[in-house]
């Protein structure tokens, strides 16, 4: 009986210590909310909404059906229908779009024996996309094609059995001037992957590096500022002539150098073990990711500043980190996401670490291609460090 009493005068102080520790009982109750919202919509359903665009250089009955048939399914958002396909190709260049669809000039000819060439530019650095676009684009033209096919047959006042029996009889076939595949086979489809053949690995390894900063940025720093404080080793520290911007700086140091240490690790594990290959500069790769655990070191320093024990900053971090991964296109394609997710997404920085990180890895481009990137962790970490720095409380 007196044991009871003791568990359960325990058990209230505990309630008590969390009912005094605001930040700490909100994020523990707002974290299932986030988790179980970020798997039952964004996650584990089917690719949908790819972004494309559809280059039509001819109008007609032909076109508009195709681009109808486009349009109706699911799995395409289709962003804009220009002319110009060296355009098109650029949209995909430049991310605004996966793939571009570049229907030709003669597409409406209907008289012509002569199958048409669609060319499809696929973004192929993004494998998850580039794997639901090909097959699906491939059996939507197979299905556009055979339709012409039959309807030309009947313009010949053929059926397609009828042209099977002929085609099988050569002689029969020659003798009438008519190449019954090129009728049946109506468009030649080429799909032209823009960066090779990428795996899904080598989609998801710089996202892995980017979210192996995240996590030992932020939970690092748990230990580095919040548990000293919560040890009191801040406090003696701060009893010496020490600078706010002294200890913070000297945690960034450090921090930084193991980050960028394990971040090398894991591309030389990559490298020897998969046998990835990264296309574009090793330095600038190099500098996108010590962009990054700058920013995410400056964001624990932000969250470490007001708090008073480990155990507070990681409830606190943990409802951001955790949707931060989900929601940056770490496994999936922002592009496929919900719409409120893609939006979410691009208030983190670990969306455009990923961003610069593949643009550099898989694509090759220069620092020309991820100036946005670059600026907007710049632009995140001089924030973070501001606040860190003006709103940390040495006396807690």
């Amino acid at each position: 009986m007196v044991e009871t009493k003791k568990i359960m005068w325990m058990f209230k102080k505990d309630l008590l210590v969390l009912w005094r520790h605001p930040p700490r009982l909100i994020s523990i109750l707002l974290f299932p909310i986030i988790m179980i919202t970020l798997f039952g919509y964004g996650m584990g359903g089917t690719l949908e909404n790819i972004p494309v665009v559809v280059v039509e250089q001819s109008h007609g009955q032909v076109t508009d059906a195709t681009l109808n048939a486009i349009k109706g399914m699911s799995l395409y958002d289709v962003k804009d229908i220009i002319t110009d396909p060296d355009k098109g190709k650029e949209m995909v260049q430049n991310g605004q779009v996966k793939a571009a669809i570049i229907l030709p000039a003669n597409y409406d000819d209907t008289s012509s024996t002569q199958p048409k060439s669609v060319v499809v530019d696929v973004d192929s650095s993004d494998q998850m996309a580039s794997s639901a676009v090909i097959p699906a684009t491939q059996q939507l033209f197979n299905q556009i094609s055979n339709k012409m096919g039959v309807q030309k047959l009947e313009g010949m006042n053929l059926t397609p059995s009828s042209a099977i029996q002929v085609q099988s009889n050569q002689v029969a076939a020659a003798s009438q001037g008519i190449n019954f595949q090129n009728v049946m086979d109506s468009i030649n489809l080429q799909i032209n992957k823009m960066y090779g053949d990428v795996k899904y690995i080598d989609f998801l390894v710089p996202a892995v590096i980017g979210m192996t900063v995240l996590f030992g940025c932020m939970f690092g720093m748990g230990d580095a500022l919040a548990g000293e404080r919560e040890r009191g080793e801040l406090a003696r520290l701060f009893m010496t002539p020490t600078s706010i911007a002294t200890v913070v700086g000297g945690k960034i140091v450090s921090k930084l150098s193991i980050e960028i240490v394990r971040a090398l690790i894991l591309i030389a594990a990559a490298i020897v073990l998969f046998g990835i290959a990264i296309k574009g500069s090793m330095i600038l790769t190099l500098l996108v990711l010590i962009l990054g655990a700058l920013c995410f070191v400056g964001f624990g320093v932000m969250i470490s500043a007001r708090v008073s024990t480990q155990e507070d900053y990681m409830q606190m971090v943990m409802p951001i980190t955790m949707p931060m991964m989900f929601v940056s296109g770490v496994f999936y394609p922002i592009e496929t996401m919900p719409w409120i997710f893609q939006k979410l997404a691009y208030i983190f920085p670990l969306t455009y670490v990923n961003d610069a990180l593949r643009a550099v890895m898989l694509k090759g481009v220069g620092i020309g291609a991820i100036w946005v990137d670059i600026a907007v962790l710049l632009g995140f970490t001089a924030l973070f460090f501001a606040l860190g720095v003006t709103k940390f409380n040495r006396d807690i």
